[in-house]
């Protein structure tokens, strides 16, 4: 039984890493992202803002961004015990 079964996950948060080509931390970044989609329940989308006019102006000096449901929680490095808080109380969100 993995730590998400615990909860009483409700919803599937959206997740969008923000990233572009040739950025070796947004890889880093994604290969995270992708390893603990494994052991959860969570949308995954991943945006290159270098083909995206507003996410570019938003995060052209920030990626990898990471947005759980719409909200910016992470900007270059993930904290994965930061990240699995976020995404356990936005899945028990109503």
């Amino acid at each position: 039984m993995s730590w998400w079964s615990w909860g009483k996950a409700t919803r599937r948060p959206a997740v969008i890493l923000y990233t572009r080509e040739g950025c070796h931390l947004c890889h880093e970044v994604q290969a995270s992202l992708e390893a603990e989609k494994a052991g959860m329940d969570f949308d995954l989308t991943i945006l290159d803002i270098d083909r995206d006019e507003e996410a570019k102006r938003l995060y052209d000096l920030e990626v990898p961004v990471v947005s759980i449901d719409g909200r910016v929680r992470f900007r270059g490095r993930v904290n994965l015990v930061l990240l699995r808080r976020a995404l356990r109380a936005a899945a028990s969100e109503a």
